[in-house]
């Protein structure tokens, strides 16, 4: 099976910046901040080798399906002819579905 293509939505990419600085204050450690978010990428990445594999999130939005990432964060993404868009990551015990849908 070919691997598809992972993109990221502007909204997806902010999650990215404000989860690295979430980080950031914690720990007080650039490069424990940058290693957490390069893992949520790599995890993002992944979703290309089996776009399908997701729980469908139907209720959210038609299309969405979602993946955890290490039980602090869920990837949210859809499928398209062109490939995998993730459209946002939610960290820790954050209310996704509630924030999903204040996003649009």
């Amino acid at each position: 099976m070919r691997r598809a293509k992972v993109r990221f939505r502007p909204e997806a990419l902010n999650d990215l910046r404000d989860i690295f600085a979430f980080v950031l204050s914690l720990s007080q450690s650039p490069e424990t901040a940058r290693r957490y978010v390069g893992r949520i990428r790599a995890r993002c990445e992944k979703v290309g080798d089996a776009p399908y594999g997701g729980v469908s999130r139907d209720d959210l939005a038609p299309g969405l399906r979602m993946v955890p990432f290490e039980h602090s964060a869920v990837v949210l993404y859809l499928v398209d002819g062109g490939g995998v868009v993730i459209t946002n990551i939610f960290y820790g015990r954050r209310n996704y579905a509630a924030l999903f849908g204040s996003d649009g």
